[in-house]
This record gives C-alpha cells, structure tokens and sequence, in this order.
C-alpha cells in the first residue's frame, strides 16, 4: 500500500512542470519596448509642434498713441467756441471745428484700426483724416455719377441689355447693372483696397493720411510738380470739395428719392418761362 502510494505521488511530481517565464519576461519587455516608442513618438511630435510655433509670425505688438493733451485753443470756424489742441491747424481744412470734441476720442479708437492692418504708431487723428478723404473721394466721384447721366449715357448691347445703361435716376441705375459691372465694380475697390491697405502697412507710422502714391509724389502721368505752398493749396482744395461733395451728395440723394428723376430733370423747369407769365405782358400798360 504503501509502495503504491509512493509510486502515485512520483508519477504527479514527474508530471509537474514549473511555470515558464519566457512569456512574463517577452510581456515585459515588449511593454517597455512600446513605452519607450510612445515617449519618442511624443517627443517628435512635441518638437515638430514647437518647430511649427516658432515658424508663426510674431504677433505685433500694439501701442497706444495719444495726441490729445487736454487742452484747448481759441477755434477759428467758431470764434466764440474753444476746439481742442489737437487741432493746432497743422492739417489742411483744419479752422478748429470741433464744437463735440470728437477729436478727443480718436486715440480711443486708433488700437483698434491700427490692429486691423497690423501696424503701429498710427495716431487716431491720422485715421480720421484717413476716413475723411476716403469718404470725400468717393462722394466727389458720386456727384458726378449723379449729373453725368442726365446729359449722356453709354449704350447697351444685347449681351447686357440695350436698355442697360438707360436709366438715369441714380437711384434705380444700380437694380439695373449686369452681373458683369457688378463684379468689375467689386474688383476694381477690393484692389483700391488692398493697394491702400499694403502702403500704410509699408510706411507704418510714417503714413500720411491720404497718400495712394498718386500724383507728384509716385505715379505721376500729368507730370504734376508743385511747390510746397502749391501741393498745400491742392490738399486744402481736395479737402474743401470732399467735405462740399459729402454734403451735395446728400442732398442729390434725397432730391432723387423724392422726385424720382435725375438732377438735369428736376433743374430743367427752373429755365422754363410759365406761359401764363409770358402771356401777362399783354394785360400790362405800354412802357411800364
């Protein structure tokens, strides 16, 4: 029995065999392996992302420029009023009009415009002069779209229309231009644009108000040479007729919305003799 016994428990141990550890140390190191891989992969990756930031362009940095001392001077437009001393007269067109002071306020807004174009220095002063003859340009060109088609307007052709250019009621023209005016209207001052944007970037604040390098001073196919009293006389007449055509185009606007016709329409009468007026000399005595 007891030889039996012993012979079982022989035949169990022999049958035993220990746990191999190949497969424990192969887990092992295949973990470290893929940990190790994942550390240089996220190492690469950290680089490559740092390498990227550093090819971004540098925000600029935008500072705050202030003209506007707080102090006032005696206005030339407004004897009896003062005007602040941002407007010392140093600009063409400036008599010191200002009776709100919104003078002040432009450095207020000049962060935000210079921060746009990504440029620096620019005072808010400058900006609103900018705005000034931007504004004063476009309205010089508007009057004359309002008078010119009373007089002439360009023929139409099949493609666009015979009767495309036909309306002179600067009002209703616009529902009447083709596509195709449309897009070179939108091209041509989306390039005006640009252009403008690209030289104030170019001469930061340096840039004068205005300045398209047109005229004596670039691009000159006029061959313009003025003095410097006469280049002075020419930008305080720019900025007179921009601040007059401003106005007028306001007033031709609204005389357009109400009469419904064009300005030589609404004139013409004016020249016209009434034929009861004519007719009244007959009941008058003779010599008087």
């Amino acid at each position: 029995m007891k030889l039996a016994i012993f012979s079982v428990l022989t035949m169990s141990a022999a049958a035993f065999t220990a746990p191999s550890m190949t497969f424990a140390v192969g887990k092992k190191g295949a973990a470290k392996t893929k940990a190790v891989g994942a550390a240089k992969t996220k190492a690469v990756k950290a680089a490559k992302t740092k390498a990227v930031v550093s090819k971004k362009k540098a925000p600029v940095e935008i500072k705050s420029v202030s003209t506007y001392s707080g102090g006032t001077i005696p206005s030339t437009a407004l004897p009896f009023e003062n005007a602040p001393d941002t407007l010392d007269g140093s600009l063409p067109g400036d008599v010191g009009f200002d009776p709100c002071f919104l003078s002040t306020k432009a450095d207020l807004m000049a962060t935000y415009y210079n921060r746009i174009v990504e440029t620096d220095g620019i005072s808010g002063l400058t900006w609103y002069r900018e705005a000034e003859l931007m504004h004063g340009r476009i309205a010089m060109l508007a009057v004359v779209g309002f008078i010119v088609p009373g007089f002439y307007t360009f023929p139409g052709d099949e493609q666009v229309g015979l009767d495309a250019f036909s309306y002179t009621n600067p009002l209703e023209a616009p529902s009447h231009i083709p596509a195709q005016g449309w897009l070179q209207i939108a091209l041509f001052a989306i390039g005006l644009e640009f252009r403008r944007i690209d030289l104030i970037q170019t001469a930061g604040n340096d840039y004068i108000a205005g300045d398209f390098k047109w005229g004596q001073f670039g691009w000159n196919p006029f061959g313009f040479n003025y003095t410097p009293d006469q280049f002075a006389d020419k930008q305080l007449q720019e900025t007179k007729h921009g601040r007059l055509a401003m106005i007028a185009l306001l007033g031709l606007y609204f005389q357009a919305s109400v009469s419904g016709v064009n300005v030589i329409d609404q004139l013409s009468p004016a020249f016209d003799v009434p034929e009861y007026y004519g007719k009244a000399g007959y009941f008058l005595p003779q010599g008087i």
